[in-house]
């Protein structure tokens, strides 16, 4: 999957428009920008990523489980070295895995820089995320990822399989400034649904965010199929700095989540959500990977 052309400016959200509500059906992938492909493809396949289709122009598709990622060359901007988990470029994949313990030490031994003071295991008295281990980290460019390991009564059955270290892409999980406002964005105009809420603080959360005093209200979003959209909205602390006005598509931080609409009047659109995050919406069958 190839990404062209800029992204669409603004959000026409109380503009009428015909399109307005378009019939998401399914997230289909994650278009990365990285700054050498090669180094990309053998850190994410050193994760069990694995080539899902022949080279596509310069970009390269790997799949895990049943979901996939797109590695795009860029020559844009490098991600500011000083990001912090409350930024609003934040933006991770959740990947899958059957034991952290495990799998943390193969990620590092790829390159992976820690984000987190190592994998965490969420508290029993939050009852929508107790039993959840997680670790933060970065690929070799600096796009923040994650893994995470859930608890029988927290997931999908298919993330028990204990026969494969890596699994799968659980979400993708985006900085947001206001929940509100980006429920009216990804609910109310694309038709996507809440699957599911939590508030996490305390210190195990401050270690995995590296964010002293965090305090995240997270907002999990899905369609009918394909992997979530988690928001993060950090109630404390407040000092996350926002998107950069003049985000190009091929700055390195500018990944892009990709829909596959079943109704909508026109074969593609790009758009921004209230925090400056990329998305492209696409309706041809081929299109469509998740």
């Amino acid at each position: 999957m190839i990404r062209s052309v800029a992204f669409v400016c603004g959000l026409l959200l109380a503009a009428s428009s015909s399109f307005a509500a378009p019939a998401i059906r399914s997230a289909d992938r994650v278009i990365i920008p990285v700054s050498r492909l090669d180094r990309a493809v053998a850190f994410y396949t050193a994760l069990s990523f694995v080539a899902t289709s022949p080279e596509i122009s310069s970009g390269r598709v790997l799949g895990l489980g049943h979901e996939t990622i797109e590695l795009v060359p860029s020559a844009g901007r490098p991600i500011p070295s000083d990001s912090r988990s409350n930024d609003r470029w934040f933006q991770h994949l959740a990947i899958v895995v059957s034991d952290i313990e495990r799998a943390y030490p193969v990620v590092l031994q790829a390159g992976a820089v820690p984000i987190s003071a190592g994998p965490q295991l969420l508290p029993a008295w939050n009852p929508n995320a107790g039993g959840i281990r997680a670790v933060y980290f970065r690929d070799p460019d600096g796009h923040p990822l994650e893994l995470i390991q859930f608890p029988p009564d927290k997931s999908d059955g298919r993330w028990q399989d204990k026969d494969r270290l890596f699994l799968g892409i659980d979400h993708s999980a985006i900085a947001a400034s206001d929940t509100e406002r980006s429920l009216a964005f990804y609910c109310d105009r694309l038709g996507l649904r809440i699957a599911g809420t939590s508030e996490n603080w305390g210190i195990e959360q401050e270690r995995l965010a590296a964010v002293p005093q965090a305090h995240v209200r997270i907002t999990a979003l899905r369609a009918a199929n394909g992997p979530g959209i988690e928001l993060l909205d950090y109630l404390m602390p407040r000092d996350g700095r926002p998107m950069p006005a003049d985000t190009r598509p091929d700055d390195i931080w500018a990944e892009e989540i990709v829909l596959h609409a079943g109704d909508f009047p026109i074969p593609e659109e790009r758009l921004r959500d209230p925090d400056g995050h990329a998305l492209r919406i696409v309706v041809d069958e081929k299109e469509a990977a998740w």
